[in-house]
This record gives C-alpha cells, structure tokens and sequence, in this order.
C-alpha cells in the first residue's frame, strides 16, 4: 500500500478513535521508511496518546525538539547502547539522516556501542551488536492510571481529533 493512502489510513484510524491501528499501521510505515523523521514524529504522538514517555522519546529521539522528560525515559528503558540501537529500527548508514542531528545521534548510539562491546558494530547487522542484549532493556514500572492521566490521554485524543477534523474540512474545502 502507497505511503499517502496508509497515511489517510492512520488519520481516518486516529478520527475513529482505532489508536492501535493507527500505531501499528505507523510502526509498519517505520520499518519501511526507517529516513523518514516526519513518521517517526507522527509514531510518537500516538504513544503520548497512551502516555508512554519511553516510546515517545523512542520515536522523537533523532529530532533536535525532543523532549528531554521523554528521552531520559526512552534512555532509561533501553539502558545499553545495543538495546537502544534494536530499538531505533535504523537501518543503512547515518548519512541517510535527514538531519545532521539525528545523523549525530545515531552516530553516538552506534559508536557507544561498539566501544561497550569492544568491536565495530553495525546498523544492517543486527548480530553485531546482539551481545549487547543480554541484559533485558528497563520495563517501566507499572503503576494505575491517576484520573489525571486520564483526562490528559482524553484530552490528547480530543485535540487530535479535532486537528484532524480541521483538516479535513480544509481538504474537503479544496474540492468544493
């Protein structure tokens, strides 16, 4: 499926309140345009829809406007070099980056690696760095949702979908 019809796809899943599918449609799109920051972005707001500080700083890692209560999550999740590197679905050389930033990230990702593991390590060869996860990646503690928690994951919710619903009718309005 082209990238522009799974795109209308995840909007109409986020409009009809289907948030999982919406992630897993994103998380499909992630695997196949690992460059594209701009799908990363939109993987992350969906995990701030569940409240997941890790996954959001997951997907936000390579953008210079992360934010950093999400990064230190998403570093204290996935605490060594290999697991963070399994887990930013790179794939190819860095110069790939769209931006000097996440070419700079994902440099320092690979390079503390390789200096943990004490050889070269590589993003297309999963095995290179596979001894780096041994240790299983930090499970965030789980604990109950407050009511704030809540009201903020509807409100999220709500807010995208009426940013979405604006768009629409914009979309709409070109073709009246």
């Amino acid at each position: 499926m082209p990238l522009r019809e799974t795109l209308a796809r995840v909007d109409a899943d986020l409009a009809a309140g289907r948030v999982p599918l919406a992630r897993q449609r994103l998380r499909g799109l992630v695997s196949s345009f690992p460059y594209d920051l701009t799908l990363r972005r939109r993987l992350a707001e969906v995990y701030r829809l569940y409240g997941d500080a890790a996954e959001a700083g997951r997907w936000m890692y390579l953008e210079e406007d992360r934010n950093a209560d999400e990064t230190a999550a998403f570093e204290a999740r996935y605490g060594s070099p290999g697991w963070r590197m399994k887990a930013l679905s790179w794939r190819g050389p860095e110069a790939m980056a769209a931006t000097s930033f996440a070419e700079g990230q994902l440099v320092a990702v690979r390079t503390a690696c390789a200096e943990k593991l004490g050889h070269p390590v590589d993003w297309d060869d999963p095995a290179s760095y596979q001894d780096g996860l041994e240790d299983k990646y930090e499970q965030a503690p789980s604990e109950p949702w407050t009511v704030g928690d809540v009201l903020t994951g509807g409100g999220c919710l709500v807010g995208t979908l009426a940013v979405i619903a604006i768009w629409i009718n914009g979309v709409a309005a070109l073709f009246d």
